[in-house]
């Protein structure tokens, strides 16, 4: 290396080390608005001649220029595990506390609309009965109002079957989801394991394959871990999803109303070994909502109604009505959804404890029942409360826990994210590099220039 061209090839790996510089760092500020991207940095190393002894062999000893030996993607993988797992977390409690909030809106309470308001009614209505037993209007209304509670009711249920419905449809295009993330994450590990048995860079499909693997730690609470050839395994509660290429599909299960829940529990589970799945994020929060949540209000709210109707009824049957009728149950049914008015006529509706006389005194038993220690008001009552509390605590839990995920979220950034502060003085720095080691070339051209043309001229 001793000739006199060695110093232009020195130059010249600076050259192509400091354009790599520039073009990674242009790469950078390019991409510093781009979601899941890494910022990379170029590492360079000193290259020098051999210095393995041989008889022929000689050298002096200097370098020989600059060599890229890697474009260095700046990711923690600590971090990013951690960031999976909290951001597992917090998408489950989330989509926890948006089912609480969205449950909460269907009963509407506290409201004047609402079915504790209503219950109140029909008993202020049983009231007026009492008090006017020789009216036909108050008898009426009561009938009205009793209507509107049994309504309610159906209503109620109703609108719990709905959302419990709507968490089915999400469940359906959550497992889409999943299976389709799956396979992308398989294909882009058989590209990385190619590219990287080449030697080319995969900087970009690591980038992709983050953001796919985050996206199913939201979904499922799954965590992954990278293998030496640089593909990536994903795990669902310690179960194997995504194996190098290998993916294993997982579906949804179960029944398809509310009320069938109870015989036909929905789990999410293996496809292949019909196995149920542990698993967090969106999709642990759906199925715990649909598993124990929505079919334990509804039960709850069976119970409030059948609470109602034999109440009701077992003072109604012993009553008589101004026909004379007697043993007539004033409601029919036993659950929320099927709860009903059975007497349709003023006439029927049973006040007196004796055939013939207006002394109103069942009205008034049944009007006290508002009040009753475990009537159905103080029942739907403790129902109301442990729902605000659930939910109560629920967004509490979601809130903390996004606060957790945002300083996770900054470190992560920090680590990896661009700054553009920094990428601006990596610009001028590869600039001057790269200026420097073109005056090096000037330099020794013009030496050449005199050493080959100029060299032995006398007198010009």
């Amino acid at each position: 290396m001793g000739s006199s061209f060695g110093g232009i090839n020195t130059a010249l790996t600076s050259l192509y080390a400091q354009r790599r510089g520039l073009d990674v760092t242009g790469q950078n500020i390019a991409n510093a608005n781009t979601e899941g991207y890494t910022r990379q940095r170029v590492n360079m190393n000193s290259q020098v001649g051999s210095l393995s002894a041989a008889m022929y062999a000689r050298t002096d000893g200097l370098g020989t220029g600059v060599a890229v030996t890697d474009v260095q993607r700046l990711r923690d993988e600590y971090l990013e595990n951690r960031g999976r797992a909290e951001h597992g977390t917090d998408a489950y409690l989330k989509a926890q506390s948006s089912s609480y909030v969205a449950i909460e809106d269907t009963f509407g309470e506290p409201g004047d609309t609402a079915l504790a308001a209503q219950l109140r009614d029909m008993w202020g209505s049983w009231s007026d009965v009492a008090n006017n037993p020789q009216l036909e209007a108050p008898r009426s209304a009561l009938i009205q109002q009793s209507s509107t509670v049994a309504d309610q009711l159906n209503a109620s249920h109703e609108a719990l079957a709905r959302q419990w419905k709507l968490n089915e449809s999400q469940m359906n295009a959550y497992v889409d989801e999943i299976n389709g993330t799956a396979k992308s994450i398989a294909q882009l590990n058989d590209s990385i394991v190619k590219a990287n048995a080449t030697g080319l860079t995969v900087n970009e499909l690591e980038d992709q394959r983050d953001v796919l693997a985050m996206r199913l730690a939201e979904l499922t609470g799954a965590n992954a871990a990278k293998r030496d050839n640089g593909s990536m395994d994903v795990f669902i509660n310690g179960q194997n999803l995504v194996t190098g290429t290998n993916v294993r599909e997982v579906e949804f299960v179960g029944a398809d109303r509310l009320e069938d829940q109870g015989a036909d529990p929905v789990q999410l589970q293996w496809h292949d070994i019909q196995k149920p799945i542990q698993a967090g994020g969106k999709v642990g929060a759906a199925v715990d909502t649909m598993t124990y949540v929505i079919p334990d209000l509804s039960k709850d709210l069976d119970s409030v109604a059948k609470n109602l109707v034999d109440s009701v009824n077992i003072k109604h049957r012993a009553g008589y009505s101004t026909d004379g009728t007697t043993g007539l149950d004033f409601f029919g049914g036993t659950t929320a959804a099927d709860i009903k008015v059975l007497v349709k006529s003023p006439a029927k509706v049973a006040m007196s404890a004796t055939a013939g006389t207006m002394d109103n005194s069942v009205a008034d038993k049944i009007a006290d029942i508002g009040d009753t220690a475990g009537g159905p008001d103080r029942e739907y009552q403790g129902i109301i409360g442990r729902l605000g509390v659930d939910s109560q605590g629920s967004a509490r839990r979601a809130e903390i826990q996004s606060v957790v995920t945002e300083q996770v979220d900054a470190a992560r950034e920090g680590e990896s994210g661009v700054n553009l502060d920094e990428e601006m003085t990596n610009l001028l720095t590869y600039q001057r590099g790269y200026e420097a080691a073109s005056r090096v070339l000037t330099t020794i051209d013009s030496m050449l220039d005199q050493l080959i043309n100029r060299t032995g001229l006398v007198g010009r």
